[in-house]
């Protein structure tokens, strides 16, 4: 392979927040070894429209600690074409880039995986996403401040519901896993836990809040990810109800609340170290991996297998949750 000149960064997919600590990582680890980095802006779609940005390190001054992402990012359906991906790699080529660091999450993956395997162009991946739902990885980039935004408004809520005597029905983001829903639920002392890797049986959570009314408690959280199999917050409060009406229901959307705000310090330093370690790899001649940390330890997964292979919850959490609850 020629040597690795220019490269270029971008964001896709939703944003988390540490993309930034990771786009800082990624342009200063490049200037160190002597390389040209510029940032393409709305992920894919910045290759397609050719919207490159050459970066310097003054560029990535003062956002370390920013949520969100300095160059913007996007769900790009053009790439998902094969003109689009034509258009983009003839950016590519038409600014010299070598090679390119994505960060982002399944779809990002995705198209980088289809776009290697056409033009066998050098792509490494690193994972943000708040949804930790990446094979190959402890944890993904904004996953920890996510779960503590989820954590610090969770507290708040709770000491409305303990002056009013009410339940609350929380959800958070969680599609397809349960991640922050599991780790909030336990940080926040929830009564219960709805996640979608488990089935949830309206009998059962109303036998929760029947026991824990005869025990004298007059208020509840019960953390719902959105994507649990018996609807969302809404609808489950709206079932509870119909079999329980004890308490003074109440339902809280956190919505889109947990996507922004100052990375932790987890977060920034598992951004700069995968950042860090993307560039690294493809001076070393590495492409078409995702760059993550397990075991405290920068390990490499394929974008197909991060991809296709889901990561459970942990079974251990579940049972600690379950039996805190009680």
């Amino acid at each position: 392979m020629d040597k690795i000149k220019k490269i270029g960064v971008l964001t896709s997919g939703g944003d988390s927040p540490g993309m930034n600590a990771a786009i800082r990582a990624v342009v200063r680890t490049g200037i160190y070894h002597g390389l040209e980095v510029y940032g393409i802006m709305d992920g894919y779609n910045g290759l397609i429209r050719n919207e490159f940005i050459h970066l310097k390190t003054h560029s990535v001054s003062n956002i370390i600690q920013r949520g969100g992402t300095i160059l913007k990012t996007a769900r790009s359906m053009d790439f998902m074409e094969e003109a689009g991906r034509q258009k983009a790699y003839e950016h590519l080529k038409m600014h010299g880039l070598d090679a390119l660091v994505v960060i982002g999450g399944n779809g990002t993956f995705t198209g980088a995986n289809v776009f290697i395997n056409e033009y066998d162009f050098p792509i490494m991946g690193a994972p943000g996403t708040i949804d930790n739902d990446l094979y190959g990885t402890d944890l993904t980039i904004g996953y920890d401040t996510a779960v503590n935004t989820v954590m610090q408004a969770v507290d708040k809520i709770r000491d409305t519901a303990a002056s009013h005597n009410r339940l609350f029905f929380i959800e958070v983001m969680g599609r397809d896993a349960g991640f922050i829903a599991l780790r909030s639920g336990i940080a926040t002392g929830a009564e219960d836990i709805l996640v979608p890797e488990t089935v949830t049986y309206i009998d059962e959570l109303v036998e929760i809040l029947e026991k824990g009314f005869r025990h004298n408690k007059k208020s509840g959280i019960i953390i719902v990810a959105e994507g649990d199999d018996a609807g969302g917050a809404f609808e489950i409060a709206r079932k509870v109800k119909e079999k329980y009406d004890q308490y003074d229901t109440r339902v809280t959307i956190l919505g889109h609340l947990q996507r922004g705000g100052s990375p932790t310090a987890t977060d920034r330093i598992l951004a700069s170290t995968l950042g860090y370690g993307a560039v690294t790899a493809l001076l070393e001649g590495r492409r078409g991996e995702m760059v993550g940390l397990l075991n405290r330890e920068i390990a490499y997964t394929s974008f197909e297998k991060a991809i296709k292979h889901h990561k459970g919850i942990k079974q251990e959490l579940l049972d600690i949750a379950r039996i805190l609850s009680t």
